[in-house]
């Protein structure tokens, strides 16, 4: 097994620094790719589940590896190849050999940075579909002021949707009717994760079916 996980691992690493122009591309495109697939689906699943908060680094490790994936194969491998073979000075060649491993834990460091922060640039917002597949135009700009631990909310150009329903940890904590559809919610009645207090604003038919979804963090 040893022999195995030996062997494993230099292949990873020959593969890590391949440094021919086809390579550069091939492993640019697969972690863009792989960077995608883990941002959209991400954002999609925590649209229905807004409680899996775990689901906040997956989708800032697909969002970063769209960037550091190119920006690897295309400078850091390359840069970090050429140094080991010229350089003189002992630090130099150090930090060339250990290029891999440090790039890789800037790398997962900053996923755990952005994870925690979630910063609004890289979420996205995704809403299912009514389940008779017509689409239905809805719009509406969730707009919300927080003022101590009250939190007041109202949908401005609100549009295609019957009435707003607002839950945290799967209980509903307020509800609105009429346009503009403004509520208030206090902090203590909602759900906290672990990077702060978290409530989901559905717009819903006059059936219940929930036409969109808005997620925010407190």
């Amino acid at each position: 097994m040893r022999w195995y996980a030996v062997r494993t691992w230099r292949d990873l690493k020959s593969v890590y620094y391949a440094n021919t122009p086809n390579w550069r591309w091939l492993k640019s495109g697969a972690l863009i790719f792989l960077g995608f697939f883990a941002w959209t689906g991400g954002a999609v699943l925590l649209s229905v589940r807004p409680d899996w908060t775990f689901l906040h680094f997956v989708i800032s490790y697909g969002f970063l590896l769209l960037i550091w994936g190119p920006l690897t194969h295309f400078l850091i491998v390359p840069l970090s190849i050429r140094v080991r073979r010229t350089a003189e000075h002992p630090l130099a060649r150090t930090l060339s050999r250990n290029a891999g491993k440090i790039n890789l834990t800037i790398f997962f460091a900053l996923v755990v940075v952005l994870g925690v922060l979630t910063p609004g640039f890289m979420m996205l917002e995704f809403a299912p579909l009514p389940g008779d597949g017509d689409r239905v135009d809805v719009r509406g700009e969730l707009v919300c002021d927080v003022e101590d631990d009250l939190i007041s909310c109202q949908v401005e150009g609100a549009q295609g949707f019957d009435h707003v329903v607002v839950t945290s940890g799967g209980e509903v904590v307020a509800t609105a009717d009429e346009p503009p559809y403004a509520f208030e919610v206090h902090r203590d009645d909602l759900d906290e994760t672990r990077t702060g207090h978290q409530f989901a604003v559905d717009y819903r038919s006059e059936d219940g079916d929930t036409l969109r979804r808005h997620v925010r963090t407190v």
